[in-house]
């Protein structure tokens, strides 16, 4: 290897470690506020890369009527999960609830006519897997806000085999590699940058800044830290639990319709392409004891370059090294916080 193959492995390690970085922050998020290990995040992913490629080849999605679906159930549940005396509150907000995937729905089924561009794709894309995300919660997690973290990961690992059947069924066993988003190359050093690779890290430090002055600033954010440190606390200073659950499903969401969209145009993506994506930001959550942001941001980056050079080395077994850093780490969290699982 010399130093031309060597940076450019590295461009590549940093592309792959920058999405791992959202995943990675996003499983961190959904943990700590949620306390669920939210496996499916990489159903996202899939969702919102095969959802954007049948928007450029002009078809409509199966996420539109998936969808559709979602805000049915929501709306179903909130009848007949209410009393009576409430019910009438639930109908008043039932227009709020369904807007967004009517509106979203039409917006998708119009660009599939007029063939709008790929940057209106891609936004159509990334507000609707977004969208998905608080109906989810609704749907799935909401009744088990007290359950214990054993169950709640039963319950993700049957929704992600759920969305994975129904990403077969509404996308296919074939594969969507879609066109960069901005398709020009830029030299440096004799060295050939995509600038799709800049857009990607570009995103995602725009992402993780934009989420730490949320954090740090808004009150949204203030909330979502008391819920993530002491939500027994949380709950009696009038912090609503289901409201910190739908946003934190929102965010993962979002964070999984950006990176789908980003990664599309890096790498062919089928329905269960998902599974190892969401697997590699999990090594990389991990790494922070799901519970530190920038110690698997950290960790996210340098499983991307390890990846990157592991298959120059021995690409096939690149995998085999990614998910065998599991072993260590694990073993090295328990090394460095002896008893805590005698409590």
């Amino acid at each position: 290897m010399n130093a031309f193959v060597a940076a450019f492995l590295a461009q590549d390690g940093l592309s792959n470690g920058a999405i791992y970085c959202l995943l990675a922050i996003a499983l961190v998020l959904m943990f700590a506020v949620t306390r669920i290990i939210f496996i499916p995040q990489g159903e996202f992913i899939s969702y919102a890369a095969l959802s954007y490629g049948a928007l450029r080849e002009g078809r409509v999605p199966g996420t539109v009527g998936f969808l559709l679906v979602l805000a049915a159930c929501t709306v179903v549940l909130d009848l007949l999960g209410t009393s009576a005396g409430m019910r009438m509150a639930s109908l008043r907000r039932l227009p709020r609830r369904v807007a967004p995937a009517l509106v979203l729905s039409a917006l998708a089924l119009l660009s599939a006519r007029l063939h709008l561009p790929a940057v209106v794709d891609a936004l159509i894309t990334i507000a609707m897997v977004a969208c998905m995300g608080p109906m989810l919660f609704r749907i799935v997690f909401r009744r088990l806000a007290q359950a214990s973290s054993l169950v709640l990961l039963i319950v993700a690992v049957a929704l992600h085999l759920v969305l994975l059947g129904l990403g077969l069924y509404f996308f296919g066993p074939e594969g969507v590699r879609t066109d960069p988003l901005f398709d020009m190359n830029f030299v440096l050093n004799g060295l050939p940058i995509k600038a799709q690779t800049l857009v990607i890290l570009a995103t995602c430090l725009v992402l993780v800044g934009v989420l730490f002055v949320i954090s740090e600033r808004s009150l949204t954010g203030k909330a979502l830290r008391a819920a993530a440190i002491n939500p027994i606390g949380a709950r009696l200073m009038g912090i609503s639990a289901e409201l910190s659950g739908e946003t934190a499903f929102l965010v993962a969401a979002f964070i999984g319709g950006v990176s789908g969209v980003l990664i599309s145009s890096a790498t062919t993506i089928y329905y269960d392409s998902g599974f190892l994506l969401g697997l590699k930001g999990f090594v990389a959550g991990i790494l922070g004891g799901l519970a530190s942001f920038p110690v698997a941001a950290i960790g996210a980056i340098g499983l991307g370059l390890l990846e990157s050079y592991a298959s120059f080395y021995a690409s096939a077994f690149k995998e085999t090294i990614v998910f065998s850093l599991i072993i260590p780490i694990l073993l090295w969290r328990s090394l460095a916080q002896p008893g805590k699982g005698a409590h």
